[in-house]
């Protein structure tokens, strides 16, 4: 829990931010400009010039990125670094300890320092292409993979002026403020280290910009492998117009000048997500836009969600997280108010924005709870732990993660977050919710970006102003407890119970597709991956367990034959009441195994039954509020 001591860092350093961002008098400028015409096979080439004085200089290459709560600033792409001034070649050195830092002796008489390198646009890919940034039609260009920093300096107070040159007849999108274009190079406004580095920038062959309304103005920009996945439906451009409207309405102000969706369309990058004060980062399947089974997928959280951190993680920022450069660790303690609080409002504007349908909505909702069932890990480690740990618990391999939880702090802190609003709404017989705090919270009076910091002191005083309630003691006791079960109490206090169903509902079809796995959580226990017979996860506890299944095994056969699903879902679909087994014959590496998988019934899917007995809740929670 945070002292009074960190109470007053806090205040402090939100004023030492806001006087940062209008500094009294402009420092020198360094300046980058990358020639991204080679991205398409993923390089990207940059000519940095830093102002310097004679002596010992640091670099540091960015290292803790906001956003992605851990120190997986991706160097070890970078390559063909060189220093010189005044012509001259200049030696250098990494540091012996941290493999981000650069040391250098600036001769005398050197008042520039002129640094070239290049960067892997693939950098640090994975299998499922996670950090790819690039492919033959399309590039997100991340300034924190472009440039070097001095030491000790804080990166409100450096300025930068950057200049980018893309592939002839390449569009691009950013909220970086533009000075001009000119053929295939753009050239950007001066703005500060943090500015630069928070707006990155989607460019590409097949380019469309829909503009979404709002004051200020909110914009989405596309970018795809082809042009047909750029035909956005004439409804889906209205109901994110009207996530933009809803999102006015919650909040009740905004906090960035102008606001830019950048959605990348491609099924050669990883989904992904990543906030920025104005604009965000947004990564899905090629088809996202035209698929209708995509459309139900939790892919319709992925906007709603980043664009809320806009106000809650970037604007209001836990002071663990408010750093001030990319070097100095972070702290992810409040990550269940900045992550689990974002997850949960995403789901709500999905619903009030039409998104998802009720329907769609209440089947995540289902999922949600259903899947927390899933994550074993936490009959020995409290949710509190995962967001303290969130740095190793993206890089935790993921066939086990039910074991150890991984990141739980997203959807279970969200289930939590129900249970507030539903507190609130029913003891306050429908006069306030947690829109009363997001208002209080997040709200009024709009400003410029500027951050904001606060500790669990501030959030519990601000839940004590909507309704006077022992929030430290509800919070303390829900993140810090060990038990078996997922907390479902929010969603029966609003109404609604978890149930199972033999067929899967549009959303855990859309989902499916859009992991391009089978889901077999709820019934033999595990997951199959890549729209064949690997098996990605097993959970503890269930049948493929018992029978003693590991990850990234392979199902070869089933019962004698073959596998391919529709053998898998005639073999679930032939079970009844009693247990029979499964006979699988499964490949490990170069080895074969035939096992024995006991199991009574039939596929099981999530899906929410409504509870008569209590009143409903979570219809007006997921409602819209404007007309």
């Amino acid at each position: 829990m945070p002292c009074p001591l960190c109470r007053l860092l806090a205040a402090t350093l939100a004023l030492s931010i806001c006087i940062a961002a209008h500094p009294a008098h402009a420092a020198a400028a360094a300046s980058v400009e990358v020639d991204a015409r080679d991205a398409p096979r993923g390089i990207e080439r940059v000519h940095l010039v830093l102002p310097v004085k004679p002596g010992k200089l640091t670099l540091l290459y960015p290292k803790w990125l906001p956003g992605e709560h851990a120190p997986d600033g991706p160097i070890g792409g970078l390559a063909g670094l060189k220093f010189s001034g005044n012509g001259q070649a200049i030696a250098w050195q990494r540091d012996a300890d941290n493999m981000y830092a650069f040391h250098l002796t600036i001769p005398s008489g050197t008042s520039s320092l002129d640094v070239v390198f290049e960067v892997d646009a693939v950098a640090g890919a994975t299998d499922n292409n996670a950090s790819r940034t690039s492919t033959d039609s399309l590039s997100i260009i991340l300034w924190n993979q472009l440039v070097l920093y001095p030491a000790g300096a804080q990166s409100d107070g450096l300025q930068y002026a950057a200049r980018l040159r893309l592939p002839a007849g390449w569009s691009f999108g950013t909220a970086l403020p533009q000075v001009d274009t000119a053929g295939d190079t753009a050239r950007f406004a001066q703005v500060s280290l943090t500015t630069l580095i928070d707006s990155p920038v989607l460019a590409g062959r097949h380019f469309r910009t829909v503009e979404l309304g709002g004051t200020p103005a909110v914009h989405l920009h596309l970018a795809a492998d082809g042009e047909a996945a750029l035909d956005i439906p004439a409804a889906t451009t209205a109901q994110l117009r009207k996530l933009v409207q809803e999102a006015a309405a919650l909040f009740g102000a905004t906090h960035y000048d102008e606001y830019h969706f950048l959605w990348t369309l491609s099924d050669q990058i990883g989904f992904e997500g990543i906030e920025h004060h104005q604009s965000s980062d947004n990564r899905s399947a090629e088809r996202s836009l035209i698929d209708d089974d995509l459309r139900h997928s939790y892919l319709i959280n992925l906007l709603p969600h980043e664009y809320v951190h806009s106000w809650n993680g970037k604007y209001r920022r836990p002071i663990g997280l408010a750093t001030g450069n990319y070097d100095a660790p972070m702290r992810g303690e409040l990550l269940w108010v900045y992550e689990g609080l974002t997850q949960y409002l995403g789901l709500v504007l999905s619903a009030r924005s039409g998104l998802a349908s009720l329907a769609d909505a209440r089947d995540g909702w289902a999922g949600a709870a259903a899947w927390l069932e899933t994550r074993k890990g936490r009959d020995w480690r409290p949710l509190a732990d995962t967001a303290i740990a969130a740095q190793i618990g993206y890089t935790q391999a993921r066939g086990w993660r039910p074991r150890t939880r991984s990141t739980d702090f997203y959807t279970e802190s969200a289930m939590l977050w129900l249970e507030a609003d539903t507190l609130i709404r029913s003891t306050t017989h429908g006069a306030k919710s947690l829109d009363d705090f997001c208002r209080l919270f997040y709200g009024p009076p709009s400003t410029a970006p500027k951050v904001v910091p606060y500790d669990f002191n501030d959030v519990v005083k601000a839940l004590n102003t909507v309704m006077p309630y022992d929030w430290r003691g509800f919070w303390s006791l829900r993140l810090n407890r060990v038990q078996p079960n997922a907390p479902l109490e929010g969603l029966t206090a609003g109404g609604w119970r978890l149930i199972f169903d033999a067929e899967p509902s549009p959303a855990e079809k859309g989902d499916a597709a859009l992991q391009k796995a089978t889901n077999l959580y709820y019934s033999l226990g595990l997951t199959l991956k890549d729209e064949g017979a690997l098996i990605a996860d097993v959970v503890p506890g269930t049948p493929a367990d018992a029978a003693g299944i590991a990850p990234d095994s392979n199902l070869i056969a089933i019962d004698g034959r073959k596998y391919s699903k529709d053998v898998l879902q005639d073999a679930l679909k032939a079970g009844g009441a009693e247990p029979r087994a499964l006979r699988l014959l499964i490949q490990k590496g170069d080895m074969f195994d035939t096992v024995d998988v006991h199991y009574a019934g039939h596929a099981r899917y999530p899906r929410l039954e409504r509870d008569a007995s209590t009143p409903d809740l979570l219809t007006p929670i997921l409602s819209p509020r404007t007309q």
